[in-house]
């Protein structure tokens, strides 16, 4: 008999509110089930604010209401990298930011915030290279800086992840495993995200043999799905315009092919897990269901529903299992 095998279910909670207001994002959450969620952009009182921007008093705030759902956090949904690697002008509206200053603020301020919210996991990206250049190009110049943020993040026994991202250097599996190659560090995991690569015109096993390329340092999945309708292409990708996001098994992200994979292989999976302290397999939905764009997505508290209720059927269809929140729980929270 199969080793019985479970993953940890969470998600980008700003994802459920259109006004990101903190009660909407975690009564919701809490209410679908949920025991984990990944913070990116919250409004606690004072207007919308993504994490690394909180101040004190609205960090103090954030997890304080963590508590009152019952609520762990699995990630910070950080924008850590996602600026130019070079101050060129280039038709976009990437920003720039001098090295040295942005490594001792936005970097540090995500280092500070991890432990705050007691998660070891930093989502990040791997910069912008100038719009119609080639990626590799920028390789070294990335690598070398992704390599610093990791080892602050190690230093703090935190675990930095690089999400596959069109536009940015590290926007497939054979960049991603360039940096990951130059950086040489146990700390510095990929994030794999099947619509990312869609949208980019891969197809659905071009998106396996990317999986099939990243997994042996892929540290959490991102879930969300997006169907390409054949008319994708590779290049530059206008992320505003991306419109066809669907729930996960509905598009062309290979996910349930992804899944069965990851069950044959999950005892590898969750001794790395265990051995970079994370405490197990996060499968983190982002799902876009009402719209996406260059710095986030929205599904609504019903698009969300959707999306997680769609995730678990696939998994219940590959037997992987999950834990939802039960009675057991709503005691357990009582008596504390």
């Amino acid at each position: 008999m199969d080793q019985p095998v479970e993953v940890l279910l969470t998600g980008f909670s700003d994802e459920i509110s259109p006004s990101k207001r903190i009660d909407e994002q975690f009564s919701v959450a809490a209410a679908l089930g949920m025991r984990y969620v990944t913070l990116r952009f919250l409004d606690c009182g004072n207007g919308v604010k993504n994490i690394l921007a909180l101040d004190q008093n609205e960090r103090a705030h954030a997890r304080q209401r963590l508590l009152d759902f019952g609520l762990q956090v699995s990630s910070l949904g950080s924008p850590i990298g996602k600026v130019k690697i070079v101050d060129t002008e280039d038709g976009t509206q990437n920003a720039f930011r001098p090295w040295a200053d942005y490594l001792d603020n936005e970097v540090s301020r995500a280092i500070e915030l991890a432990p705050f919210f007691e998660t070891k996991l930093i989502r990040g990206f791997s910069f912008y290279h100038p719009k119609g250049s080639d990626p590799q190009e920028y390789l070294a110049q990335a690598s070398s800086r992704i390599r610093e943020i990791v080892k602050r993040c190690a230093d703090a026994g935190l675990v930095f992840g690089l999400e596959v991202e069109a536009n940015l250097i590290g926007n497939n599996a054979a960049n991603l495993l360039e940096i990951v190659d130059q950086v040489q560090h146990d700390s510095l995991r990929l994030i794999f995200d099947g619509a990312n690569l869609v949208t980019q015109g891969y197809s659905t096993a071009g998106v396996f043999q990317q999986w099939q390329q990243m997994k042996p340092y892929v540290g959490w999945l991102h879930v969300k799905d997006y169907r390409s309708g054949g008319t994708a292409k590779q290049g530059w990708v206008d992320e505003e315009r991306l419109n066809q996001y669907v729930p996960v098994g509905d598009g062309d992200s290979s996910y349930e092919e992804i899944f069965r994979d990851l069950r044959t292989q999950f005892v590898d999976f969750a001794n790395q897990a265990t051995q970079l302290g994370i405490p197990g397999i996060f499968l983190d939905l982002e799902p876009h269901l009402a719209g996406g764009g260059q710095y986030g997505g929205f599904s609504g508290p019903d698009g969300f529903g959707i999306a997680l209720r769609s995730l678990c059927k696939l998994l219940d269809r590959i037997e992987i299992g999950y834990r939802l929140r039960g009675v057991a729980d709503l005691r357990e929270r009582s008596t504390n």
